[in-house]
């Protein structure tokens, strides 16, 4: 079957049917005739005029922090002929202990900047009190529960392309932000889909939206490498040609992410335990401190040290040395309210009983349980409401609380995720 993916988004410089095309045994076209108006005269057999007028009068939303990321992305939908309305989004939070933010007013006056150079409509507008009830407040029960949370998945899911869409983007026709990933087209459906530069592939942290959202987004930076952006931000004479990539939770500011957690949490001293000889090793100030896999902080003598397992109940760690503990890996990753962001590519699951116990098919995927450049290979099934993933190989700090990512086999589609148990 032949197939197309898209490249997000063309380029100036290319032919306007996209010039890098990957293949996929489920795609049949490509998604990028949305955003090209020969491709789409042709899709539709109207005129290039009547397309290039449809394209123009186009209504996008662009998400910018004012970062180069998102300038870039203005710039590309001005040089391919869109006027977008520029969005600059407040998401630290405000509660009765303080007021955190991030660093607002630089990305103010950068956004500031792009708005005016480039002649948009620019609106700052405020989701504080949802950021709040949906991803700081999520952060914080996580960790008391002794889950490893992700308020960067939870703040796409429900802040960039939840709560802004209900108040401001249903207005528009498109969303547009600066997220390293692209969409593919299959069968009439939008697939998310993974960025040329997979050294900063995002689509890890798009893996809980859903298909109504995925149907909405343009990804104008998915088709270029990191050091392309930087390179089209430095001749377009952007502010944020040289900016520095933000780091960390974006609510926490400068504020130490342990400060935060001893704010809402406090202290509880508890027991450092060897995993391997129950030997008492030393205490803690509490389990929500530490995660699985975390060697730092630990404050122990003659390792490396690494936390490999909590108790919550009784307020206990347990810890491994060595660079490569054996009891760090696991080969086994089960998924609790798994769902596909667009559907499920091979129907569903059939499963048949044999002694007594039902199996379900084993679909050859690869996947993420945390953002990396790297795929794994191995293989999913599901059991009742768990689907399980099959690692071929070991895997290192599988964290109850993260999500795993699901991707096909090719590491070309972000089908779905779900929380790691």
């Amino acid at each position: 079957m032949a197939s197309h993916r898209s490249s997000s988004f063309p380029s100036s410089s290319q032919s306007p049917v996209m010039s890098s095309v990957a293949r996929h045994p489920l795609a049949i076209c490509h998604s990028s005739w949305h955003f090209d108006a020969v491709a789409l005269s042709k899709h539709f057999k109207k005129s290039y005029l009547n397309c290039f007028l449809y394209l123009c009068k186009m209504n996008i939303a662009a998400l910018v922090s004012g970062g180069v990321d998102s300038s870039v992305i203005v710039h590309r939908l001005k040089e391919a002929g869109f006027n977008p309305t520029i969005f600059y989004i407040r998401i630290g939070m405000e509660d009765e202990q303080g007021y955190i933010d991030c660093p607002s007013e630089e990305d103010i006056e950068i956004t500031t900047y792009i708005a005016k150079k480039y002649g948009c409509k620019f609106e700052i507008v405020s989701l504080h009190e949802e950021y709040w009830e949906n991803v700081v407040s999520y952060t914080i029960e996580a960790v008391r529960r002794g889950q490893t949370p992700n308020p960067d998945m939870m703040c796409n899911k429900m802040i960039k392309f939840g709560s802004f869409e209900e108040k401001y983007g249903r207005e528009f026709d498109k969303i547009a932000t600066g997220h390293y990933a692209t969409t593919t087209e299959i069968n009439g459906e939008t697939y998310l889909s993974t960025a040329k530069d997979k050294v900063k592939d995002q689509t890890y942290f798009l893996g809980q939206i859903n298909t109504v959202q995925v149907r909405k987004l343009m990804f104008p930076i998915g088709d270029l490498l990191k050091s392309e952006v930087r390179k089209l931000a430095l001749q377009a004479n952007l502010p944020s040609s040289d900016r520095k990539d933000s780091q960390g939770i974006c609510f926490l500011g400068k504020i130490d992410y342990n400060d935060f957690i001893r704010r809402y949490l406090g202290e509880k001293e508890g027991l450092i335990v060897d995993n391997e000889t129950g030997e008492i090793l030393g205490k803690h100030k509490g389990y929500w401190f530490h995660t699985i896999g975390q060697r730092k902080g630990l404050g122990l003598s003659g390792g490396p040290w690494f936390c490999v397992k909590k108790d919550i109940e009784n307020n206990v760690i347990y810890a491994s040395r060595g660079y490569n503990p054996e009891s760090q890996y696991g080969k086994t990753v089960n998924l609790q309210g798994f769902e596909f962001i667009t559907k499920d590519p091979w129907g569903d699951f059939s499963s048949e009983k044999k002694l007594g116990k039902i199996f379900s098919d084993e679909k050859n995927i690869t996947f993420k349980i945390r953002h990396t450049p790297e795929f794994t290979q191995g293989k999913l099934r599901k059991n009742g409401d768990i689907y399980t993933i099959a690692s071929d190989q070991k895997i290192q700090g599988i964290a109850a609380g993260q999500f795993g990512v699901v991707y096909d086999e090719n590491s070309q589609l972000c089908l779905g995720s779900g929380v790691i148990l």
